[in-house]
């Protein structure tokens, strides 16, 4: 291990080794590897550092090189959240298919062999699984990230994922505490609100973060959410009655408290990175994620300074400092003696084998079922009604079945309509976007292609303009599947990673 010396004091070593911050570009900039000298113990990976696997372990081995027991980072959540496979879209469904197949097996192997793919890149913290309960089907942020919107569903599949993510010796970061599922406000925006009462909370929000403390999480990731039955005052990044109280007291946690992005706007917004950085480690943070945006040695370099001025102030107690370094250092240990890659059990399979099962296909009323479906065997036209991407996801992730049937039936042609000047609330839009889409297909069967109907009246209103003109247009959702099932065939993937496009393709084309 890298001897951590440089004149840096114990305070300042402290304040560094619970920041987790990101950076640009494909290698470590020296400024980082510095940083790593002087005390940084975490590092936080998105898809900018990515450009394969081979690339990905090229630059893990270079932050060993400078410190060996580094606690490497990411965001994969597999599904529509994934850092691995951005440009790609995953080889991975997400949690709504799993939940939707509710085979805790499955969940245990699919999460296995993605910690499996992380290890073998030098990976050993994955900010994953979403335990989320689903209870706002307007819910922006969370969707298809979450199990479902059943808690004791969400809370088997959480405890198995962790335990699969585990067995690979990569720590899991179950998120978001106490529970973002009761949202309509994305938290990368602005500060969402749970009004519920607090026995509904115990019983439903927490039970999923039960059974992960029950699996051995080594991390829990903080929301930016205010919950008054909780806190009326802060939200719980920046609460100690909902960290060190609830967390920590009641449910006895004693793993590692990590924020989630101090960037977001419902922290940053209101508090600034800073301020929130001193407030969420007073409260019982350990670990600050900050990078998703702000990836620079400034930005680390203002926090350091913000956590070493608020324990000089008496703000911060040294001793709470002290204390989430300790723990930083106590999962970077664990990570270093369990990370390893593990013989490939599943392969490449138990993805698509999953987003195959997750499928719920049905047919319009009249037209037989799906068994008497009749495949595709000329290329369609597949129009994407494609909706504003959240932060989460990112919009440089491709999705849909079109690249599929490409390959299937050879010939497809694609098109991809939205809700004009972004205006997603009027029926207007939909109404253009469906002329337009049914104009360029032309003689073409339509495949429509939507993700979470329920949640955009513009997409409902093109599915409306569609079906009304081609009632043969097929429907594949692969959001959640809120809305009720319509088109000649509809297809719920229950998520828009690549596999899931692949899966709804298969059953298209007849395969």
């Amino acid at each position: 291990m890298t001897t951590l010396a440089r004149g840096a004091d114990t305070l300042t070593r402290d304040a560094l080794t619970v920041l987790q911050p990101g950076f640009t570009g494909t290698t470590a900039p020296d400024w980082l590897l510095r940083r790593l000298g002087e005390g940084l113990a975490s590092v936080g990976l998105f898809g900018r550092n990515i450009a394969s696997p081979g690339q990905l372990a090229e630059l893990t081995a270079q932050l060993r090189a400078e410190r060996d027991d580094v606690l490497v980072a990411i965001d994969e959540e597999g599904g529509d959240v994934t850092r691995l496979e951005v440009r790609t879209g995953s080889s991975f469904p997400g949690n709504h298919a799993l939940g939707a197949v509710d085979d805790v097996e499955l969940t245990r192997e699919v999460a296995h062999e993605l910690g499996r793919r992380l290890a073998a890149c030098g990976v050993n913290l994955n900010w994953a699984p979403s335990a989320d309960v689903n209870s706002d089907p307007r819910n922006p942020v969370i969707g298809v990230r979450s199990f479902g919107a059943d808690t004791d569903l969400a809370a088997r599949h959480t405890a198995a994922y962790v335990t699969g993510l585990q067995s690979a010796g990569v720590a899991a970061c179950t998120k978001h505490f106490p529970g973002h599922g009761d949202t309509a406000v994305d938290s990368h925006h602005a500060l969402p609100r749970i009004d519920v009462a607090a026995d509904v909370l115990t019983d439903r929000e927490l039970t999923p973060f039960r059974a992960a403390i029950a699996a051995g999480s080594r991390a829990v990731m903080s929301a930016h959410i205010l919950v008054p039955a909780l806190d009326p005052d802060r939200p719980a990044t920046l609460s100690r009655r909902i960290l060190t109280g609830l967390l920590r007291g009641e449910l006895g946690y004693d793993g590692l408290i990590v924020t989630d992005g101090m960037e977001m706007r419902a922290i940053a917004g209101t508090y600034g990175i800073e301020r929130g950085s001193v407030l969420a480690v007073a409260a019982g943070a350990d670990a600050i994620c900050v990078g998703g945006g702000l990836a620079d040695d400034a930005t680390v370099r203002r926090l350091r300074d913000a956590l070493v001025a608020a324990v000089r102030t008496g703000e911060l107690p040294e001793e709470r400092l002290a204390e989430a370094a300790d723990r930083v250092r106590a999962l970077a240990r664990w990570a270093s003696t369990a990370g390893r890659a593990p013989e490939e059990t599943h392969g490449s399979e138990i993805g698509l084998h999953a987003a195959r099962r997750a499928l719920t296909v049905s047919v319009a009323p009249g037209l037989g079922s799906p068994e008497t479906f009749k495949p595709l065997t000329e290329p369609p036209y597949v129009a994407a009604l494609t909706p504003v991407a959240n932060i989460a996801v990112g919009d440089e992730t491709p999705w849909g079945v079109a690249a599929e049937l490409v390959h299937l039936l050879p010939g497809t042609v694609t098109g991809s309509f939205s809700a004009e000047d972004g205006n997603e609330s009027e029926a207007g839009a939909g109404e253009s976007a469906g002329r337009a889409a049914l104009e360029a297909a032309g003689p073409r069967r339509i495949v429509a292609v939507v993700r979470d109907e329920h949640r955009h009246p513009w997409m409902a209103a093109a599915l409306d303009t569609l079906l009304a003109a081609r009632p043969d247009t097929i429907v594949v959702e692969m959001g959640v599947p809120q809305a009720a099932p319509r088109g000649a065939l509809h297809i719920a993937t229950h998520g828009a990673a690549r596999v899931c496009g692949r899966a709804a393709a298969e059953v298209i084309a007849g395969l």
